[in-house]
């Protein structure tokens, strides 16, 4: 008999100070009626390694496996997997097409181990456009950057 997994959809943004390097992250998930959004700051860090980091958070904070569709606004991010540049880093011992190190390794990794664990399906959104999911993940991150702390709120939306 086949698991039906739940489905959820997952937006993700990360934000960065280039030069404080205070970055935050944030993520929303919708499955149903159901809500969660939560944020984060991190201080010494780069916009690559807040975007990512809101995916891994967002993946790793679903209890079981589920069916997700991530929406965002990083090519980095989603063309990593969807334009096949991790199986490349990997075949090539973690090197760029240019023989130097994968940056932010250790969170490819946990995607990666998340990916197995899930059905993931991504979508690009072009930011500040005014997606409302992406404009609200954007305020987020920025505003968990700029009081260097994030919010972990679960609701029902209406």
């Amino acid at each position: 008999m086949a698991v039906t997994l739940k489905e959820v959809t997952a937006y993700t943004d990360g934000s960065c100070e280039t030069q404080t390097g205070e970055g935050g992250w944030a993520f929303y998930l919708r499955m149903g009626a159901h809500a969660r959004q939560m944020s984060g700051y991190e201080p010494g860090t780069t916009n690559n390694r807040m975007e990512l980091t809101a995916a891994v958070k967002a993946m790793e904070t679903l209890t079981e496996p589920c069916r997700i569709t991530l929406v965002t606004d990083s090519q980095y991010l989603k063309n990593a997997f969807t334009a096949g540049w991790l199986a490349n880093w990997q075949r090539n011992g973690w090197r760029t097409a240019g023989k130097q190190p994968v940056k932010n390794r250790d969170l490819w990794e946990r995607l990666l181990k998340e990916s197995a664990r899930h059905e993931l399906h991504w979508k690009w959104t072009r930011g500040h456009a005014g997606q409302r999911e992406n404009e609200l993940v954007d305020t987020l991150a920025q505003t968990a950057r700029k009081q260097r702390r994030g919010v972990d709120e679960r609701f029902s939306p209406d």
